[in-house]
Order: structure tokens, then C-alpha cells, then sequence
């Protein structure tokens, strides 16, 4: 229904809005697809836009366009539980086109929709769906229009977030409206903000903040009519001739909300001027309607209102099961204008589905529940009926509770998180037994903070120690509460109270499961890490830890990570390595692959290049297989932060660039730190200090340490010759002591040390360094050590056994630096023959790899000799952005477009307008040329 106008009459007004669309729409024809999503509140005009787009791309195309396909969906807050409900009401007329897709991402959409059994692939969803247009706009231009979209379900809203974000190179529009909530003194009938500067991509700011899940699409808000616009409408829908006075005061009433011009006058008139929002009062008319029925007529508006799906082969069955008189009932329910009952039931407006719904009494709410259960198949649609049952029952139900615990693992299995802890918040609610109910909302509690919401599930756990009380929980279900606050509050911004918790939980474990107390230890060791917040949890952990096992006295066993770690803390690294890579490796290696993100702190602390590198391959392999956007990420990261402690710079761009496609997709908050050791490495003062900056900034606020930071700037200053601000900085990344960044950060400390003269600080750093390198035993720490030895003594052999050990590591960077060390100091002892080989070759290493900062270091030193540094042609990382690096390396390999838009989850098209880009960026016209460039032969 078009309520801008009433049933059937024009849009009044709405020019701007109009152009908007319009300007979509035709965007969209020529192949450049973009989204909108209209914001205003109920009544103001969203749906009759919506339906005006609709008829404008259906109807008129001009002289040689084709008309669009056009496909929409309604959310429903009666489904906002169910998995997938709205993308898949959606997808249903182009479902035809299944069969063009990828096996992998076709299975991906038929296990969501519930069409397959198996788990979706979170990674192949949206993706699938992106395919599934694509394929519908190559017969047609795609028109999506989705209504109601604050009531789609959590899975559907992430989904066509995406799939919004990446129809830039499509012909596919899509326009979303959302329902706001009314200011008090009513709407804005100017022409509102306007939150984008286009129809395709946001450049504007983002939506109002926990509304809907559209948040950074282009958004346009829907404002009331002028009283002019207002009085036209009024006039164009009235079937008698208004009084002029009357008009004004329904006009005054209205505030420029076209649902009212329409509902109000039928409401049976006005009562004294009411400072309650319109759509309020317009529900409150509808209400009025609704107490004028028969009450058969009420039961089947209600019945109707429980029921989304809009299907009459569920609505009439429960009608005559309540013993209604559908035909009479049915009659009067359609004279009010509230509702049409044909081949589907349609409200006139969600206002009147609601009033209807909420205008019913408890029981009689039940009733209808209660009445659509029963009719609804068992087998075809199992989690629906349950979800009646569940709202039929007015007490405890034991079978019921067990159907909702049924469905929440049929919800799980199709990624529906969100709709499976709804199912077991209902079905806690309706358990008899206190351990049952305890043990269903903890499981919910979890399930909600997989989901991301955190704060329902700390309101769900608060619940569990309510139900808890007196029911005699043991120590695993204490311990499990306890470790779920540990989780949620590591999550929460501010929140410091993660690490005790889960060390109370840990502790709660120790007796009853000892192996899974010290499991808890790791893990809350391991999280503080990851959320940046692993100052001092080292010694806290190791000391509880300690306390818990002492009254245990367990038997005799092998030193695990934990023991490990307590001596490298308590004796030092000589004694602590061997124990710590003896736990890493265990009998299997699966200790580390139980604590990757620890594993890799400790191998760099061990300077282990190559067990970084192995530990990261495993990442990327099981992040790919198993589909976990998390583990990919942290693997995405730590390729950048290892390619960039290699030297291969392009490597590190193309993984950074995935990385933010992959969080950009799915949602998995992204990381700084990889960001860091890239833009350090690459030493581009411009583009460094910004990021640094907002990586503080960040972490400042979030509560988490910055020694990451620190590091990058140390590097960073360094390389550009400043050894003041590198010493503060070093100083600064080693003073906590913290796991890998004070061992990374002693060798910066030292040579910005000796470069202002701080010798006492340089020697500290250095008895430091050495003691845990020497413990090591790696060609990269002992050459690094070496190195930093060389600067404090200024012994010529400490330089010439740096480059010995150096020669045989990966570290490029570290290697070209020891170079560009020696050949300065040969330089200063007035060597000059012996000192240009060093420093030419560190040139070349260091700008050859990109390593700006320090290559102008080693061009600067080159010309005091009276020799001129060999220039550099243009790489192609220059010319480039990362994602256009990474898209070109992929190609490079030979890999397809439609394979580079399943790493990157964009469109096979936006790869090839990515393509086009870098061919004129690059000077060439084919892929064959791409492959032939010197910098992308080793992708």
C-alpha cells in the first residue's frame, strides 16, 4: 500500500527523493549498481516510494531500455529470529539461477535457506548471493527492494549489508526502507539530511547507530509533507469535501505524516490535542476500528497478526479450529481497510499488523498461537511450530522446551547464532527442571556472544545466577558462568574484569578438571594478548595458576606450556626456551595449534622465523578449510607481519588488503598491528604517522597496551635518522616487559642508544638481547645480537659475525640493516673501499624491497663516499592501491577472475573493472603482460 498517498492516489511532494531513486535506478541500467536506504518513521512515506521505484522501472522504461526484474522482501519481527528468512524470501524469483553457481557457493545457499541439510559457509553466502544477482541482471537490470528492513533477521541483514557493498560494477539496485523511531515534537518537514553524495557508495556518515544492521550505506531520510503537500494529499484521497477549518486541523493533527492524513479522519475523529508521537496515535485509531468488531472478527485479525508468513492455508485451518466463522468473521475483518484477505493476507501497514496483535488479551494471543502450531507441518517447517508452541504456553512445558532446544541446533547448523539463542532463551523460560533451565541459558548466553551481543548475553548470565540459586550447581557449571564473563568482558570496550574471571573460573576447574583448569589459564593469557591487553597477565596468570595446582598435588607429569612458561619468566630464557619449545611441539604440535596467537608471541620472542612461518601456514590452511573468518584473519595478519619482517613488502600489502575484505565482509573486527610493522618497514613518514596516531588513539581508549606502536615508531625514526624520537619510542615498547615486543624492540633500543650517546642504556639493552638470543640459538637472533653488539664495542668482528649469522636467516630487513651498520662505520673509520660494497649492497637490498626510510640511509651514506646510488625504476607497489597489488598478484598466478572475487568476496565484474584500472595504470592491455612484469613473478 502507498501510504505517502493513501491506496490508490499519487505521490504528493517527494521531488528530492524521487531524484534519488531515480538517479539509482538509472545507475543501475548502465551498470553501475548501488544501494540506498530510506529512514523515516512509520507512516511517513517509506513504503509508497518503494512501490513509486517499482512502478517507474517496471512500467516506463524508456525507448530502448529494458525493464527491470524487480524482487522484494518485508522483514518481520516475528521472524527476526529465523535464520536467513528475509534474504531468502528475497532470493526466491531468481532461484532459477542456482544451477549458474559455483558447487560451493550454490550448497553454501541452499544449506542457508534450509533447502540442503549441513552448515552454511559464512564465507560463501553472500558471496552466492552476489552470484545469484549477477546472473539475474545479465537478462535484465535487478531491482531489490526491501521493506520493514529494521526487522530483518540478523543473517539476512549481514548478508545483503555485503551484498549492497559490492554491486558497484553490477546492474543491480537495491533500496531499503527503515522504520525510525519519531522525534517528540514531532517529525521534520524540512527536506531532512541528505547522508550521501551519491546513489553508489557511502560517502556520507553512517545511519543512526543501532537501528538496523545497514549501517554505513547510503542513507536518505523520508521527512514529513509541508502543510501545503499535506493539504493536497488530504484532498486527493477525501471522498467528501472538507470544511476548511476541519482540514486545517487534521493537517495540524498529521504533522505531515501521510498515513495519519489517511487513518485519522477514519478513526472516528479527534480527541483534544495529544503530544503523543503520530504513528502512536495512528496505532491507537487502528485500535479504536478494532474494538468495534465482532469479537470473531478480532480473534482472526489476530490470529492473522501471529502469523508472518501471510499464508491463507495456515490462516483459514486455525481459524476453524478456534471455531471462528471464517466467512462471516473474514467479511467484517476486510470491511475495516486493516486488512486484505485473498490469495495473501496483507495488513494495510505494519502499524495495523501491530495494533491488531496488541489489542488481543493474553489468552487470546495464546489461542491463536496455539491455533497456527497445530496447523503448522512438523516435518516442513518444524522450528516455526515450535516458536508457536512456545508463545501458546501460559506456563512451564518440558516438551516444548525440548522441541525450542531441537530447533536452536537445526538454527545453529544453518549459522543462524542469533536464532538458536532465542530459541533456548524460550525454552529456558519454559523448563521445569532448575539445572535444565540454568543449563539452556548458558548455552543461550553463548550463543549470543558468538552472535556479537554481548550485552544480552552478560543480561542472559545475570539471568542464569537468578535460576541457579538454591538448585545446587556444581563447580563445571560455576566455572563455565565464570568463564563466559571472562569473554564477554574481554570484548567490551573498558571492561577490565575479563581476566578475572576467567582465572576464576580456571581456579573453580582446578580440582575437579585439572586439565581444562590450565586449559582456562592459556586461553586467558592468550585473549589478553589478542585484545591488546597482556601488560602484567603473564606473572598473574603464571601465579594463580601455581596457587590452584598446590593443594591439588597432581601426579607426576610432563611439563606443559604453562610450567614452560613460569621458568622462562622466574629463570630466564636459558633455562625457560628448551621447556617452551618443547611444549610447543608436544607429542602432535598440538599445542600450538590449541594456542596459535600465544604460539606465534612466543616464536617471535624465540626469534624462530621459521616456526612463525609454519605456525601462520597452518592459519591460512585451516582458516580456509574450516571457513572461521577469525582464524583467517589472525592468519591474513600475521602473513603481513611476517612478509614484512621479511622484507617482501608486496606479500604484506596483498595480505593486509585481504584481511580487510574479510572483515569488511564478515564482520570480524579488524586489527592494527600487521598495519604497523608494514608501515614501519616501508618507512614513508606521510603515511606512518597517521596511522600511528590512530592505532594509539584506538587503543587508548579500547583499555589496551600500545607497545606495538612504540616498536613501529622506533623503527620507523631510525630508518629516517631520528634517534631521539626512535630511543623514546624503543624505550617506550620494551619498559613493560611485555611477551615479543620487548625482546623485538632491544635491538632499535640499542642502536638509537649508541647513536645519542647513551651508552649505559645501550649495554643494558644489549645484556638483555644477548641472553635471550644466545638461549635461542636462531641465525637471526644471534646475527641481530651481533649486530647490536657491533655498535656498542665498535669491534669489527662482531659486524663481520652478524653478517655470517644474518646470511643464513630470512629476515631481509635485518640483514640489509646490518649492511648499511657496518658500511657506516667503515665509513667513519675513513675505510671507503671496504665500506661502498656493504653499503651498495644494503642499497640494493632495501630498495629493492621498499624499505624507503632506511634505503635514503644508505643512498645518503653512498653519496659521502662520492658514490651515487644506483635508481630505482618505479615498482609496481607504487602504482598501485593493496587490493589492486593483491588482484594483480592473484592474476598474475594465472588465477581467474571469478577465483580473485572468491578470495576478495566482490563480483567477478568489479574484478575486471579492478583489471582495467591497473592495466592503465601499469601501461598494458592484457594479463599475459601482467604475468611477464618482473614484480609480480614471484606472487
Amino acid at each position: 500500500m502507498r501510504t505517502s498517498a493513501g491506496p490508490r492516489g499519487p505521490l504528493v511532494g517527494r521531488r528530492r527523493e524521487t531524484r534519488r531513486l531515480s538517479e539509482l535506478t538509472d545507475a543501475a541500467r548502465d551498470g553501475r549498481g548501488g544501494a540506498i536506504v530510506l529512514r523515516g518513521e512509520a507512516g511517513i512515506g517509506k513504503s509508497a516510494l518503494l512501490e513509486s521505484v517499482r512502478q517507474g522501472v517496471e512500467q516506463s522504461p524508456q525507448q530502448g531500455d529494458a525493464a527491470f526484474q524487480v524482487i522484494r522482501a518485508t522483514g518481520s519481527q516475528y521472524e527476526a529470529e529465523l535464520p536467513f528468512a528475509a534474504l531468502h524470501q528475497l532470493c526466491v524469483p531468481v532461484l532459477k539461477h542456482l544451477d549458474e553457481l559455483p558447487p560451493q557457493h550454490r550448497d553454501a545457499l541452499l544449506v542457508a535457506f534450509g533447502l540442503a541439510t549441513g552448515t552454511p559457509d559464512v564465507f560463501h553466502v553472500g558471496l552466492a548471493v552476489l552470484g545469484l544477482f549477477a546472473a539475474a541482471a545479465r537478462e535484465r537490470p535487478l531491482l531489490c527492494l526491501v521493506d520493514d528492513a529494521q526487522w530483518l533477521d540478523a543473517a539476512s541483514s549481514k548478508a545483503l549489508t555485503f551484498l549492497a557493498r559490492r554491486i558497484a560494477a553490477e546492474p543491480v539496485a537495491m533500496v531499503f526502507a527503515v522504520r525510525l523511531p519519531p522525534p517528540a515534537d514531532g517529525p521534520d518537514r524540512s527536506d531532512g539530511p541528505d547522508r550521501s553524495d551519491g546513489p553508489y557508495g557511502p560517502d556520507g556518515p553512517d545511519g543512526p547507530d543501532g537501528l538496523d544492521g545497514l549501517d554505513g550505506l547510503p542513507s536518505l531520510t523520508v521527512s514529513g509533507l509541508s502543510d501545503a503537500e499535506a493539504r493536497t494529499l488530504l484532498t486527493a484521497q477525501s471522498h467528501e469535501a472538507l470544511d476548511e477549518q476541519v482540514r486545517d486541523r487534521i493537517v495540524a493533527e498529521a504533522r505531515g505524516n501521510p498515513l495519519a492524513l489517511f487513518a485519522l479522519p477514519r478513526a472516528g475523529g479527534f480527541a483534544p490535542p495529544d503530544a503523543a508521537p503520530v504513528p502512536t496515535r495512528v496505532e491507537q485509531g487502528f485500535r479504536a476500528t478494532l474494538a468495534g468488531l465482532p469479537a470473531d472478527a478480532r480473534l482472526l485479525l489476530t490470529v492473522a497478526s501471529a502469523d508472518p508468513t501471510g499464508d491463507p492455508g495456515l490462516l483459514w485451518p486455525a481459524a476453524q479450529r478456534l471455531g471462528i466463522d471464517v466467512g462471516r468473521a473474514g467479511a467484517a475483518a476486510t470491511a475495516t481497510g486493516l486488512v486484505e484477505l485473498g490469495t495473501r493476507v496483507r495488513f494495510f501497514h505494519p502499524l495495523a499488523r501491530a495494533a491488531a496483535y496488541q489489542a488481543a488479551g493474553a489468552t487470546e494471543r495464546r489461542r491463536a498461537h496455539g491455533a497456527l502450531g497445530a496447523v503448522t507441518d512438523p516435518v516442513a517447517d518444524p522450528d516455526r511450530r515450535a516458536w508457536h508452541r512456545a508463545q501458546a504456553g501460559a506456563g512451564p512445558d518440558d516438551d516444548v522446551a525440548a522441541e525450542l532446544e531441537r530447533s536452536a541446533s537445526r538454527a545453529r547448523a544453518r549459522g543462524g547464532v542469533v536464532a538458536a539463542a532465542a530459541f533456548l532463551e524460550r525454552a529456558a523460560e519454559l523448563s521445569l527442571d532448575a539445572r535444565k533451565r540454568v543449563e539452556r541459558t548458558l548455552t543461550a548466553a553463548r550463543a549470543q556472544l558468538e552472535a556479537g551481543a554481548a550485552d544480552r548475553a552478560a543480561e542472559l548470565l545475570a539471568a542464569a545466577d537468578g535460576s541457579g540459586r538454591g538448585s545446587g550447581l556444581d563447580e563445571l557449571q560455576l566455572a563455565e558462568a565464570d568463564l563466559l564473563r571472562g569473554q564477554i568482558a574481554f570484548v567490551r570496550d573498558g571492561d577490565d574484569g575479563g581476566p578475572t574471571f576467567m582465572l576464576r573460573a580456571a581456579g573453580r576447574l582446578a580440582g575437579p578438571a585439572p586439565e581444562r583448569s590450565r586449559e582456562i589459564y592459556l586461553e586467558a593469557l592468550e585473549m589478553s594478548l589478542l585484545v591488546g591487553r597482556g601488560t602484567g597477565m603473564m606473572d598473574r596468570v603464571l601465579a594463580e595458576a601455581q596457587a590452584a595446582a598446590q593443594p591439588a598435588q597432581p601426579a607426576p607429569r610432563t611439563p606443559d606450556l604453562l610450567d614452560a612458561l613460569s621458568v622462562l619468566v622466574t629463570e630466564g630464557h636459558r633455562a625457560g626456551v628448551p621447556l617452551v619449545r618443547a611444549a610447543l611441539d608436544g607429542v602432535d604440535g598440538a599445542t600450538w595449534t590449541r594456542h596459535p596467537a600465544l604460539a606465534i608471541m612466543l616464536a617471535a620472542e624465540l626469534w624462530d622465523s621459521q616456526r612463525h612461518a609454519t605456525i601462520v601456514e597452518w592459519l591460512m590452511k585451516h582458516g580456509r578449510e574450516s571457513g572461521s573468518p577469525l582464524v583467517l584473519c589472525l592468519g591474513l595478519a600475521q602473513t603481513a607481519t611476517h612478509a614484512a619482517m621479511t622484507g617482501d613488502l608486496d606479500r604484506a600489502m596483498a595480505a593486509v588488503a585481504e584481511e580487510e575484505a574479510i572483515t569488511d565482509a564478515t564482520g570480524v573486527p579488524s586489527v592494527m598491528y600487521h598495519r604497523l610493522h608494514l608501515a614501519a618497514m616501508r618507512g614513508r613518514r606521510e603515511e606512518a604517522l597517521p596511522l600511528f596516531e590512530a592505532a594509539t588513539a584506538t587503543a587508548l581508549s579500547a583499555g589496551q597496551f600500545v607497545a606495538n606502536v612504540h616498536w613501529a615508531r622506533a623503527v620507523l625514526n631510525n630508518g629516517l635518522g631520528d634517534y631521539p624520537a626512535a630511543l623514546d619510542a624503543a624505550r617506550r615498547a620494551s619498559a613493560d616487559n611485555d611477551l615479543y615486543m620487548a625482546g623485538i624492540a632491544l635491538p632499535e633500543l640499542v642502536e638509537a642508544a649508541v647513536r645519542c650517546g647513551e651508552l649505559d642504556a645501550a649495554r643494558a639493552a644489549l645484556e638483555s638481547l644477548t641472553e635471550r638470543t644466545e638461549a635461542s640459538g636462531t641465525a637471526s637472533g644471534l646475527g641481530i645480537a651481533a649486530c647490536a653488539r657491533a655498535l656498542v664495542t665498535g669491534c669489527e668482528d662482531d659486524y663481520r659475525e652478524a653478517l655470517d649469522h644474518l646470511a643464513q636467516s630470512p629476515l631481509l630487513p635485518y640483514r640489509a640493516r646490518a649492511d648499511l651498520l657496518y658500511g657506516e662505520w667503515l665509513r667513519r673509520a675513513g675505510r671507503r673501499r671496504d665500506c661502498r660494497p656493504h653499503l651498495r649492497t644494503a642499497h640494493d637490498l632495501l630498495s629493492g624491497a621498499g624499505l624507503e626510510a632506511f634505503a635514503q640511509r644508505a643512498a645518503a651514506e653512498l653519496r659521502a663516499t662520492g658514490e651515487t646510488a644506483r635508481g630505482r625504476s618505479g615498482h609496481v607497489r607504487d602504482q598501485l592501491t593493496m587490493q589492486e597489488l593483491h588482484i594483480a598478484r592473484l592474476v598474475a598466478t594465472g588465477a581467474t577472475s571469478a577465483e580473485v572475487a572468491a578470495r576478495l568476496f566482490i563480483s567477478p565484474r568489479t574484478v575486471d573493472a579492478h583489471l582495467r584500472n591497473i592495466f592503465r595504470k601499469l601501461g598494458i592491455t592484457s594479463r599475459r603482460q601482467l604475468r611477464d612484469q618482473p614484480d609480480l613473478r614471484s606472487a
